[in-house]
């Protein structure tokens, strides 16, 4: 039909042949990939030798080898143990405004937190692994990011010495901080282990363009991309290794000295970012691990303000969310912040109490992510209430998590469960004051 060969065909992609834009290909394997069965209808095809014909589309969603349960089941663990931790967290932060340094149990409070912290980046890790979606995007100083985590892991190392060669303007990246951080967290991990007795760890950054026969061995278009490059001094790696260093679970060491998903969640977040990674080794010459971003043309986001900071108001929230946990710890943050606080278990609840008192109500605060109707559904209705409401998506994230905010909350403010009352406080005000 479209004038190939069966062999020259098989070499193909979708986006050689379908005659729209690739970002329309990409919302419709989104759709289907969370729905199943989609019917696309009519579309243009174009043939080998340049003419176009017209075909009517249907597409599947076809599990292979448990991929997409996995997915699934990674994204369904995060959002639950997510609204977990942000119980925890959030009445954890309560405890601390109540404390002070020289209190019995403040070093064990402040202990939780960090161990709270430290399983919310576990649940990164795991839908890096699983594939399973980004957490809050926003345009990143690549530089800014590696000075920070190389001064952090290096404190832990001293046997390793880092060295930084950083391209000085180099191009914004658009990703989520936290996972690009477990990225290299995992990689310098994986240099260490190869160098038992020190070495060198060098971190590189650079601008580059890259064509088509770059890219043509992955699903990423040509075009500006950001590299960073992590080289070691260790043992290096041999053909069979090379191979299956991004299998998950695939390790080198001996049964009980640890496994785990590291590199497999490195490749999952860097392909989920329409990335590339590469690996270059020879055996006992040490390994590069080449990554590659897409670069953006937005500007970096500005520098937070200290993570203890505090802001206080006396306005009215809506809290939106089917949890218990999350409603009862999330209302006490706010109210002790000063605000006045109602509180919905549900989209239809939330739509009941906005009707009636949309007036009064400055701000809602919505889960993306609820039976019946979902954050998306709920926002589109309170919008036909009033078309000015102010919202703040909020997120433990499930497999629809990326598709739910691209649809409805681009272009609003969003944070991520597990939050303390610091970074609430401040997400608040940044809403309330613009």
């Amino acid at each position: 039909m479209l004038g190939y060969t069966a062999e020259e065909f098989a070499h193909l992609r979708v986006y050689d042949f379908v005659h729209h834009a690739r970002e329309d290909i990409d919302s419709v394997l989104r759709r289907v990939t969370r729905e199943g069965d989609y019917m696309i209808g009519e579309r243009r095809y174009r043939r080998k030798d340049g003419g176009l014909i017209d075909v009517e589309v249907s597409v599947n969603s076809v599990s292979f080898s448990g991929k997409e349960a996995i997915g699934t089941l990674a994204g369904g663990i995060a959002h639950d143990f997510n609204n977990l931790l942000m119980g925890i967290l959030g009445r954890t932060s309560l405890m601390l405004m109540d404390s002070s340094p020289g209190a019995p149990h403040y070093e064990h409070l402040k202990g939780i937190k960090t161990h709270v912290k430290s399983a919310a980046d576990l649940t990164r890790q795991l839908l890096g692994f699983a594939r399973g979606g980004k957490y809050d995007v926003q345009p990143l100083d690549i530089n800014a990011l590696l000075r920070e985590q190389n001064a952090m892991f290096a404190r832990t190392r001293e046997e390793v010495s880092f060295h930084e060669d950083f391209h000085e303007d180099l191009w914004t990246v658009e990703a989520d901080a936290g996972q690009l951080k477990q990225v290299m967290l995992n990689l310098y991990v994986n240099a260490c282990r190869a160098m038992p007795g020190g070495g060198r760890l060098t971190i590189r950054t650079r601008n580059v363009n890259r064509d088509r026969a770059f890219t043509e061995h992955s699903d990423t278009p040509p075009g500006a991309y950001v590299q960073i490059s992590v080289t070691d001094t260790g043992v290096g790696m041999d053909k069979a290794t090379r191979e299956r260093i991004f299998e998950p679970f695939f390790t080198t060491r001996k049964m009980g000295h640890g496994t785990g998903p590291g590199l497999a969640s490195v490749y999952g977040i860097i392909k989920n970012y329409a990335g590339i990674i590469r690996v270059k080794s020879r055996k006992g010459e040490g390994s590069t691990f080449d990554i590659y971003l897409p670069a953006s043309r937005k500007s970096p986001r500005a520098c937070s303000e200290r993570e203890e900071t505090m802001l206080e108001g006396s306005e009215t929230v809506l809290l939106v969310d089917d949890e218990p946990m999350v409603t009862e710890a999330g209302a006490k943050m706010m109210s002790r912040l000063g605000y006045r606080v109602l509180t919905a278990a549900s989209g239809s609840e939330a739509l009941d109490i906005f009707a009636q008192k949309h007036a009064e109500i400055d701000v809602v605060v919505l889960d993306m992510i609820m039976p019946e109707m979902n954050g998306e559904q709920t926002f589109r209705r309170l919008q036909e209430i009033d078309p000015q409401v102010r919202v703040i998506f909020s997120s433990g994230y499930s497999q629809n998590h990326q598709a739910v905010q691209e649809t409805c909350c681009r272009d609003f403010p969003f944070i991520q469960k597990p939050f303390n009352i610091a970074g609430l406080s401040r997400r608040l005000r940044k809403v309330l004051d613009a």
